[in-house]
């Protein structure tokens, strides 16, 4: 069983963003991928980090734990004006190698409308630089997300359809977990000549 933190990269409190995590949460513990001891969801509308950089550093202390015992990550990035939110970015100026480093993470883009490609290309594209988080090839967008997620069954065949898209991608995400154990044992962060990405 892995430890999986799910990342609800929204700024706003009660977030459709953290709507998707708790439900994603709780899809991997019916799964038997994880438990309610062993996941965590780090919600930024919830408990915001600071703007980095920042002589109190809020949560972020206790959220560095987390990251630091999970074997997988969750990212969950709304699209806001067709970019991701400061929130999630923000995040990243945190995230160091000492949490993330070659622990693979899923990426998921939250649009109310038929959007939320744009902060999957952004964040493949500038958030795994120097903390060295490993994206898997398959990612998530869920559209219209006012509409799904919003109870334990299906309404719809939409709701129904991200659904079956979310079994698939935390299946995914979880074999990748279990692959990169050894992988972060083996590689050691101790060079000072290559503590950030080129």
């Amino acid at each position: 069983m892995l430890n999986i933190a799910l990342v609800a990269g929204s700024s706003r409190n009660n977030s459709q963003s953290g709507k998707v995590a708790r439900a994603m949460r709780q899809r991997l513990i019916e799964l038997g991928h994880t438990s309610h001891e062993s996941s965590s969801v780090i919600d930024l509308g919830l408990a915001p980090l600071p703007l980095w950089p920042a002589e109190d550093t809020g949560p972020w202390d206790l959220y560095r734990q987390q990251l630091a015992a999970a074997d997988a990550l969750v990212i969950i990035a709304p699209e806001w004006n067709g970019m991701a939110c400061p929130a999630i970015k923000n995040f990243f100026i945190y995230a160091s190698k000492a949490e993330l480093a070659h622990k693979p993470g899923l990426l998921v883009g939250v649009s109310s409308g038929i959007g939320g490609a744009y902060p999957i290309a952004e964040l493949r594209a500038s958030s795994y630089k120097n903390c060295r988080l490993c994206y898997l090839p398959e990612h998530l967008i869920v559209r219209q997300v006012e509409k799904v997620l919003n109870g334990p069954q299906a309404v719809d065949e939409a709701d129904e359809r991200i659904r079956g898209r979310i079994d698939y991608a935390l299946d995914v995400l979880v074999r990748y977990g279990h692959a990169l154990q050894p992988v972060r044992e083996a590689i050691s962060f101790d060079n000072p000549a290559f503590a950030n990405g080129m």
